[in-house]
């Protein structure tokens, strides 16, 4: 489904300032994978989240979703097929629209837009249904200005709009660290259960241990731009954070920061 094939990256090539942030990095994700992504600050975990979705073109290598080479398209186009959750909660979401016009652009993206109705009583009301689930009361504010709501509101909705159109693919970029506790739990359990439920081939990048080990069927670990270490299966499901850190440290001989240890 996805294949990230030798890719390179690097910021500033040719000056003394020339950062190498992705150094022939390989994966291979299924159909229906959620593969979560940990590493040190700097490891290259944002930076394969925006080649794959376009916003960088590699400098080398490939990247291909269901077989079709996505490397050198506009990142508009990418959109296409996959959608995208940032850290920051007011990136997802237009603040100046009410909740039902954010999520009307969302359900037709990628489709093409005549000049009928953008919103009709049939839509709102399956707007409600998708809304009931986050138990945010959302349901019942479609008329709402999406820049009064909370981030942790603002979040769950960018989460609901990122997977309404069924992309190909879905990255979460750090989608709960801006958030308190109590909030990025429930974003985290809405997180599994969207993607469960539509069988979303997922990359999620995580500062929180914990956080990877528990969600998806695959983990890789990532270090100055290249992965380091992959697990799936048994293999991952028998790990622990403790584990992680002494892998880390053993291939590396880095110790990463106390801030991996949340859990």
């Amino acid at each position: 489904m996805l294949d990230v094939v030798n890719i390179h990256k690097a910021f500033f090539p040719g000056t003394i300032n020339e950062k190498v942030a992705l150094a022939g990095v390989d994966l291979h994700l299924d159909e229906g994978d959620f593969c979560t992504v940990i590493g040190s600050n700097g490891a290259g975990k944002s930076t394969l989240l925006n080649t794959i979705s376009g916003r960088y073109r590699p400098d080398g290598g490939a990247v291909k979703i269901d077989g079709q080479r996505v490397d050198r398209l506009p990142d508009y186009k990418v959109a296409r097929h996959v959608a995208r959750v940032f850290q920051d909660p007011m990136a997802g979401t237009a603040a100046h629209m009410t909740i039902e016009e954010n999520l009307a652009l969302a359900l037709g993206r990628g489709t093409t837009r005549g000049l009928g109705p953008g919103i009709t009583q049939a839509k709102r009301s399956f707007f409600r249904e998708r809304l009931a689930v986050l138990e945010q009361g959302l349901e019942d504010r479609l008329t709402t200005k999406v820049g009064l709501l909370s981030g942790g509101q603002r979040q769950a909705l960018s989460l609901v709009m990122a997977t309404f159109s069924n992309p190909k693919m879905l990255l979460l970029d750090e989608h709960t660290a801006a958030l308190d506790p109590q909030r990025a739990e429930l974003i985290t359990r809405l997180t599994r259960e969207l993607v469960a439920e539509k069988g979303l081939t997922t990359l999620m990048v995580t500062h929180n241990m914990g956080q990877a080990l528990r969600l998806g069927n695959k983990l890789i670990m990532m270090h100055e731009g290249r992965i380091i270490l992959e697990l799936g299966g048994e293999d991952k499901a028998a790990a622990s954070v403790e584990d992680l850190m002494a892998e880390f440290d053993k291939i590396k001989g880095v110790q990463l920061s106390d801030r991996t240890l949340l859990a």
